[in-house]
């Protein structure tokens, strides 16, 4: 390395240093070229040629002969290369000029792939538009919808404020809403367990979708598609298995749809459908009256969760049709051949009727319970079992003898077992001579230690 060396910042880069000496020497043997390549480059692009001439004459002023004829070469080599340099960056302006290239032009987008769109935002108060679900249909979309409520029902209260503005937009036509009503209807009595959060649906959707054409609104509309199924229920109970599925499906549909949907009234709390009290009497007729097992089921299902509020609606308007369709059950059960677990099933409904559905009545306080006003009187009460382990509670009518005899068992076994019949020992028991005799040593040998 040059003793020399300047690290000053920027040494070596100014444009009009003096050529070392020996470097002139050196290039007279080389090629031209290194010397180009030795220079410093400057620190901006230069577009014209230096005034290397003039700062030349002032270097080559105390040179002579054959080395001023060498540095002249050099610094003419020197001044073609930074000749060229100017050139290129001509040709580059030149290029530029005259270029088609625009920063406006469109994004160049590879055969195959999409183009990037900005997701579209909505306003709270802004309706949805159509084309935000330009890539599905209504059917898609609400069976979307419908697939995500039966998998997350939770999520109901949530989610049916949304689904109803985009309905209220997007359902425009009477065709739409009978597209709509098929596919709510069809959905609610497809898929397991969903007739629930379906008549529920159905209910928020009669009272919040805007749009009622001449044939009718969403509620009217609904009606009239259940009583195309309502008119086929003498077919379906004799029908094939999957013909009776389908129907039992509808049947338990329609009865949390009672449960569910409600009708304003101008005065008072809302009402419910009548039209469909008289609909369930007529299906269930129907069941009972081809008693096979998968229509009984479905007819203990039906009045399982709809007995008590058909009673009570019933007993209003004075018509005794509970007890008609509890003696039909009670026919059923003595001439029908239904398997022994549907047996058992209308037997614990009959049980379940008579109870008042299980529930308390509210006039009689706690205080004033009986067996007799209270059907959950014996509810908290223990079990016990008789010696062959037969249970009995305070509610079975030999009670009082059973539970006289436990108590007697209880006291002629005294010494043997406890105070709620469990067995235990006497720890007082006599032991034997010989035990008795080591434990005597055991103690005199313990005693002898602790002294010393």
């Amino acid at each position: 390395m040059n003793e020399n060396f300047d690290r000053a910042p920027g040494a070596g880069r100014t444009r009009g240093a003096p050529v070392d000496p020996a470097m002139a020497v050196n290039a007279r043997d080389g090629d031209a070229k290194a010397l180009v390549f030795n220079q410093r480059e400057p620190l901006r692009q230069p577009r014209s040629v230096p005034p290397f001439p003039e700062s030349s004459a002032n270097a080559t002023a105390g040179l002579s002969g054959g080395d001023s004829q060498a540095l002249g070469s050099s610094l003419q080599s020197v001044n073609s290369g930074f000749a060229s340099v100017s050139r290129g960056s001509n040709d580059v302006d030149s290029v530029v000029r005259t270029s088609q290239l625009s920063a406006s032009a469109p994004e160049f987008v590879p055969f195959g792939m999409g183009t990037y769109e900005e997701p579209l935002y909505y306003d709270d108060n802004e309706c949805y538009s159509e084309s935000y679900y330009s890539g599905d249909s209504l059917a898609d979309t609400v069976t979307d919808f419908l697939c995500h409520l039966s998998s997350s029902p939770g999520s109901f209260e949530s989610d049916v404020e949304e689904i109803t503005s985009m309905l209220n937009c997007w359902v425009t036509t009477e065709e739409l809403l009978k597209e709509l009503v098929e596919l709510i209807f069809t959905q609610s009595t497809a898929i397991p367990n969903f007739s629930y959060t379906g008549a529920r649906l159905c209910n928020y959707l009669s009272h919040h979708l805007t749009l009622s054409p001449q044939s009718g609104n969403f509620r009217q509309l609904l009606l009239q598609r259940c009583r195309i199924e309502y008119e086929q229920r003498n077919e379906a109970v004799k029908g094939s298995p999957e013909a009776q599925k389908k129907f039992h499906s509808f049947v338990l549909f329609l009865g949390e749809l009672y449960l569910n949907l409600e009708i304003k009234s101008a005065k008072g709390p809302p009402n419910r459908a009548d039209i469909l009290l008289s609909a369930l009497k007529d299906l269930l007729e129907s069941l009972l009256s081809h008693p096979v097992d998968a229509n009984l089921i479905c007819a203990v299902k039906l009045l399982k969760l709809t007995g008590s509020i058909l009673d009570d609606a019933w007993k209003k308007i004075g018509k005794p049709h509970m007890e008609e369709l509890v003696q039909r059950i009670k026919t059923v059960l003595l001439d029908a051949t239904c398997s022994r677990d549907v047996r058992q099933m209308l037997l614990k409904l009959v049980e379940l009727r008579s109870s008042n559905w299980g529930r308390v009545c509210s006039a009689a306080a706690a205080s004033n319970a009986t067996p007799d006003n209270d059907p959950n009187y014996f509810m908290n009460e223990p079990t016990f079992y008789t010696e062959d382990g037969t249970p009995f509670t305070a509610a079975d009518p030999e009670y009082a003898e059973k539970y006289q005899e436990l108590l007697e068992r209880q006291d002629y076994f005294h010494d043997v077992y406890g105070e709620n019949g469990n067995e235990e020992y006497d720890i007082e028991d006599e032991m034997d001579p010989e035990i008795e005799e080591a434990y005597e040593n055991f103690c005199l040998e313990s005693e002898m230690k602790r002294q010393q």
